[in-house]
């Protein structure tokens, strides 16, 4: 059984392997696991998730960070997501979360870092400010947002395979991404360095912000270093059904 890994950013992609993948291609990095370089967003997730399906994949995994919604998530902190909700308000593609392959995970992960189960809710743009994820978290109830998840366990759920989405917090809810994020980033959603740094030029006082940001993505590639350590008697397990997901 080949287990495909979904991941958008280059960072993510560095807690998992060494190895160098182009941005749209995927690679394997052991014998049972094949990870997509997708880039933010829906769009770019759903061919990344295609894509490992047609190369063997028929397990898909959403690998990476994510912010916190509740307040008592922290930086570092893990969401195993028992259920979604799209930024439509659908919470159908749930069916496509293996419930077998998200226990043994949270047992045996409970282990190494702080974990946290709950509702997965999707974004189409990055949500900033603390007034919008506390708004977000109101309106859905979710625990942590990202752009990418859904849009895997779709697919996930088109194919009838198993799916499950490891997430390491970046931003705690009361924290307020600096502007000069949301300002560099490209029609991609990537962060292009040249205009961050013009923008830090022009806005030196944003500099304290980002550095903070840093401290707290650095607090999240690190739990997902240390998991990364346990991928293969993660992904081996024997009780995690090729066919066995969840029914809402």
């Amino acid at each position: 059984m080949i287990t495909g890994i979904v991941v958008a950013l280059p960072e993510e992609l560095r807690t998992l392997t060494a190895k160098k993948i182009a941005k749209g291609e995927v690679l394997f990095i052991s014998d049972k696991v094949l990870v997509a370089y997708s880039g933010t967003g829906h769009i770019n997730a759903t061919q990344a998730a295609h894509l490992l399906v047609s190369k063997g994949a028929t397990r898909l995994l959403s690998w990476g960070c994510a912010g916190a919604l509740a307040q008592d998530i922290i930086s570092g902190d893990l969401v195993l997501a028992d259920k979604l909700v799209a930024a439509d308000g659908d919470i159908s593609v749930s069916a496509s979360i293996s419930s077998d392959w998200h226990s043994h995970i949270h047992s045996y992960l409970s282990n190494y870092v702080t974990i946290h189960s709950g509702l997965l809710a999707e974004s189409t743009v990055v949500v900033s400010s603390s007034i919008d994820k506390n708004h977000l978290h109101q309106q859905t109830g979710a625990l942590a947002v990202d752009m990418e998840s859904i849009a895997i366990a779709r697919v996930a759920l088109q194919n009838e395979y198993p799916f499950l989405v490891i997430r390491s917090i970046v931003d705690p809810s009361n924290l307020d991404l600096p502007l000069a994020i949301s300002k560099s980033v490209n029609t991609e959603g990537d962060v292009v360095l040249r205009q961050l740094l013009l923008y830090l030029l022009r806005h030196p006082s944003e500099l304290p912000a980002l550095i903070k940001t840093g401290r707290h993505f650095s607090a999240a590639t690190k739990t997902l270093k240390i998991i990364a350590k346990q991928l293969d008697y993660l992904i081996d397990h024997p009780h995690v059904a090729e066919a066995n997901i969840q029914h809402v």
